[in-house]
């Protein structure tokens, strides 16, 4: 069966947004989980998906260029995660977007078709987020392993991941101090 991989940057403490909705720590959206050899779908929420269709595709149609949203000429990381993305199939978990510009985007509606997502042959699926369908897919037991990188930051206001009520056991998998003073953390969930 796929694993149904989950991969967020988060502040320290345990913010996916600032206030306005925005990570404004992170400094590139590129894929710094390891996951792009071990993947070959992506699942997003809907709240979340326009605004990435819009991010990566402008960051397809012009690699070279400063982005609107960000100001910044993109990483090398964004254009190679914007190249797969092309070519990769998305999901998205919506009761209320039912379309987007991206030929290989599908939309499911119910936590038993990422199930059935997951019962398909198939490379492991990466969960992109948002925050709340992150949280969501944990509580409903959908969620296989959950990679972090926490930046050294405490955001104070803003978007948690994780607001449930409900206790969950992870197993930490793998741990690692980066340069910058993120850190790396793989959690499996049980």
């Amino acid at each position: 069966m796929r694993k149904l991989i989950g991969g967020m940057k988060l502040s320290l403490d345990g913010k996916a947004a600032g206030p306005e909705g925005l990570a404004d720590w992170v400094d590139g959206w590129s894929e710094d989980f390891g996951l792009t050899p071990q993947v070959d779908a992506c699942l997003l929420g809907g709240g979340m998906y326009p605004t990435y269709e819009q991010y990566w595709t402008q960051i397809q149609n012009e690699p070279a260029k400063p982005h609107p949203l960000s100001g910044e000429v993109p990483t090398q990381g964004e254009v190679e995660w914007a190249r797969f993305a092309a070519q990769t199939p998305h999901y998205v978990l919506s009761g209320t977007v039912a379309s987007a510009q991206w030929p290989q985007t599908s939309f499911v509606t119910t936590l038993d078709e990422i199930d059935s997502l997951k019962r398909q042959s198939g490379k492991d699926i990466y969960l992109v987020g948002g925050a709340r369908t992150t949280a969501s897919l944990i509580d409903a037991g959908l969620v296989d392993e959950l990679r972090l990188l926490v930046y050294p930051l405490i955001a104070g206001e803003g978007t948690a991941l994780f607001t449930t009520p409900v206790r969950r056991a992870l197993e930490l998998r793998k741990v690692e101090q980066l340069a910058d003073g993120r850190l790396s953390l793989n959690y499996e969930l049980g």
